[in-house]
């Protein structure tokens, strides 16, 4: 048989190229190089970076609606609610809730840095976005990816790959934007102040934890339990110290093959078409202001603790009130050490750093009540 050489090309996808797919590898490819060579975030930015350059092949049929191999993944882990709640099985197995449990206050640091949330959700509503996309705009605020991805496949799954590389993004900046803000609202003196030595955590404390906070948030805010419930068994499998098999897969195996078609599915639901968009700009500008807004409200929060406290919460923790876990507490320490090399404020940055975890997840299962 005789082929013609030139109809040949015309099938393939080279003749199906479009501007904007270019643009998308691009995107993709900045993504694989921030990932490898600056490091940022590499476990998913690196994945999505991939996806989104395979989502914007044409004729791939990757992402094509009952069939595509990506839309596969991307269905059934992410539209079904498999994939996040995995992720927060193994964040689970990796949390140890003894900071957060040595001293309770610092839950409230967690929960007033989801202020920027809540702000960014109004602000982004009154600016012309419908309540469920600006319900998933606010949300990036926690810097918790899992949580922005549970809630974007829910209420706008057009919005969910620029979502998920925000609010992973931002994770990955947390030591380049959250410093200034950290610095400009508190004083030499506050940053210097010293927390007063935690009490010793019981193992039997650590075991009921996850017990008896699973009844309180699900029976409060019950669309939160997908995630609550992994969040919980997880670190229920680590504080039992009887399933180290089942410790290790969740934190280990597990965590990393979710991983994988979490980054690379997302990545792929980012066509040209959803993503160049001014939008698609805007969410990036929305969600930079809520982190900062959510950084900004922790610290304000500590301050006004300290008016009515004789033993002072240094301020600085306010900030490790976002979902960032554990890159917000090593930077509230880092920051704390530049001004005293003595003063180490890591374990007692995990407990906002948790906290946060949690309040996010009950912020988007607030969302999810009144607007699904």
């Amino acid at each position: 048989m005789n082929l013609d050489i030139f109809t040949i090309f015309q099938s393939s996808g080279y003749m199906h190229i479009t501007p904007g797919m270019v643009v998308m590898w691009v995107v993709g490819l900045v993504l694989i190089y921030l990932a490898i060579s600056k490091k940022y975030e590499p476990l998913l930015l690196l994945p999505i970076g991939f996806g989104i350059i395979l989502g914007n092949l044409p004729l791939a049929g990757l992402m094509h609606e009952g069939e595509g191999l990506l839309w596969r993944f991307y269905h059934y882990g992410i539209q079904w609610e498999i994939i996040p709640p995995l992720i927060f099985l193994g964040l689970g197995a990796l949390t140890d809730f003894g900071p957060l449990l040595a001293n309770p206050v610092l839950i409230f640091l967690g929960a007033g840095a989801q202020v920027g949330v809540y702000i960014t959700f109004f602000a982004a509503y009154g600016l012309g976005f419908s309540l469920n996309e600006a319900a998933t705009i606010g949300i990036i605020g926690g810097a918790d990816g899992p949580t922005t991805i549970f809630l974007a496949a829910k209420l706008a799954p057009q919005l969910l790959g620029v979502c998920a590389v925000a609010a992973y993004s931002y994770m990955a900046m947390v030591p380049i934007i959250q410093p200034p803000i950290m610095r400009l609202l508190t004083t030499k003196k506050e940053r210097l102040i010293r927390m007063k030595k935690s009490r010793k955590v019981t193992s039997l404390e650590k075991l009921l934890f996850p017990i008896i906070a699973t009844f309180i948030i699900v029976l409060l805010i019950p669309a939160s339990a997908p995630l609550i419930a992994m969040f919980m068994l997880g670190n229920l499998f680590r504080e039992s110290k009887v399933v180290d098999r089942l410790t290790t897969a969740s934190k280990n195996e597990l965590m990393n093959i979710v991983t994988i078609f979490l980054g690379i599915s997302i990545g792929a639901t980012m066509s040209a078409e959803n993503f160049l968009r001014k939008e698609a700009l805007f969410i990036f500008v929305f969600g930079l202001f809520a982190f900062m807004v959510s950084t900004a409200s922790g610290v304000i929060l500590a301050k006004l603790f300290n008016l009515f406290r004789k033993d002072k919460i240094n301020p600085l923790l306010g900030a490790a009130g976002v979902s960032a876990v554990p890159m917000a507490a090593r930077v509230v320490h880092k920051v704390g050490e530049q001004e005293d090399k003595k003063n180490y404020l890591l374990m007692y940055a995990m407990g906002p750093n948790v906290a946060g975890v949690i309040g996010t997840v009950i912020a988007a299962g607030i969302f999810l009540t009144f607007l699904k």
